[in-house]
């Protein structure tokens, strides 16, 4: 009984890690966007239909998408001072207030003279590209380097002239998402917008707005400082930060572990005990995060024959915003021994091992970690 209740907890840190691509039964393990739609997904940025089904091909209204982009960029708790009046939409509209904080970060132009929004219309391609683009800092382009980055896209002549200088650019940064066909690639920009183009759209504008967003959402989007183990080796690039592999961290086990008692295959959970900062004080991962793995290696010590032997593999990270990655590290549990005890053991074995919660363990790191600054979420 106790071996299954190990493969079952096994098997769920696996599941809990790898998540699925078939979060949808509609959206398949090659379709083109599954990679976005998922990530989206669990981080609640798109969510799918009471039937459980996402309906890539389904088009979204200029609310949902202005909703939708507003958490992408973390941005749901900022308020707005002086709200853009609308005739077609009330303060008490479920949209009212993402839209604001869309007009307030520049992410959309207000220029309809009719003082309309038209939340439930579909947003169009050309709109959805154009306001991903607008979440960043770009480089300045004429229309012609803007035609010259179109040109290998068979409808760029026919495009709306308000959509020329964004699609350009979105191009240049690969942002100009478009879907697979067999008509060859085509910007479509009046068309309304699939769900799984948004995802697309969105993933690539996260992407893009972690290392050079627009000067509004720049003065928010702020590395978090704190203090901590400082990781000598981690690197900072725009809001990113990596802890390389190979580097040795401290954890904390929840539970005492022993040579004599506990085998291989054993779960264990850690936590975190103090923020891991760079050099700089960027919180790279907050304390208190929940950490999970297997006892990799354990062998009782026994007198004449062995020392003991207690090896930790950990897979997980559950961080502070219930995001569960992937935290490949592992550590061994030693005793501290002066050079008299170190002679002793190896020549008379039988030492035995224990962890309690109070004591640390070194692990090591067997993979980068990268996470977002701004906000803790590790980049996989």
């Amino acid at each position: 009984m106790k071996n299954i209740l190990k493969l079952m907890l096994s098997v769920c840190a696996v599941v809990a890690f790898a998540g699925s691509v078939f979060a949808f039964p509609d959206v398949a393990e090659d379709h083109w966007a599954a990679k976005q739609i998922q990530e989206l997904h669990e981080r609640g940025i798109v969510v799918g239909y009471p039937d459980g089904t996402f309906q890539p091909d389904d088009n979204v209204t200029r609310a949902e998408y202005a909703s939708m982009v507003i958490k992408a960029l973390g941005q749901q708790d900022i308020s707005v001072a002086q709200p853009v009046a609308f005739t077609d939409i009330t303060e008490d509209f479920w949209a009212y207030d993402v839209i604001q904080k869309a007009l307030y970060f520049d992410l959309l132009t207000y220029e309809d003279a009719t003082g309309t929004f038209r939340p439930d219309d579909s947003v169009s391609r050309a709109e959805s590209i154009t306001m991903a683009v607008n979440a960043l800092t770009t480089q300045e382009i004429s229309e012609e380097k803007a035609l010259e980055a179109l040109k290998s896209y068979k409808d760029a002549a026919y495009i709306p002239q308000s959509f020329l200088i964004p699609a350009g650019k979105a191009s240049i940064i690969n942002l100009l998402v478009t879907a697979p066909t067999a008509d060859g690639k085509m910007i479509e920009a009046t068309r309304p917008a699939t769900r799984a183009e948004i995802s697309a759209i969105i993933y690539r504008m996260i992407e893009e707005a972690r290392l050079n967003p627009n000067a509004k959402l720049a003065e928010v989007m702020r590395k978090k400082t704190g203090e901590g183990f400082v990781i000598q080796g981690a690197t900072v690039q725009g809001s990113i930060g990596t802890i390389p592999a190979g580097t040795i961290l401290p954890i904390r086990l929840t539970k005492a572990i022993s040579s004599q008692i506990n085998e291989s295959g054993d779960i264990f959970n850690a936590v975190v005990p103090e923020h891991y900062v760079t050099n700089e004080g960027y919180i790279l991962v907050y304390k208190g995060s929940n950490l999970r793995g297997q006892l990799l290696d354990v062998r009782k010590g026994k007198w004449f024959v062995r020392n003991g032997v207690l090896v930790l593999d950990n897979t997980l990270i559950v961080t502070p915003n219930d995001q569960v990655a992937k935290f490949h590290a592992e550590g061994e549990i030693t005793k501290d021994r002066n050079w008299f005890m170190k002679i002793v053991r190896a020549l008379l074995k039988g030492e035995k091992l224990e962890n309690l919660p109070e004591n640390l363990v070194d692990v090591k790191l067997l993979k980068p970690i990268k996470v977002d600054l701004t906000n803790g979420w590790i980049i996989e």
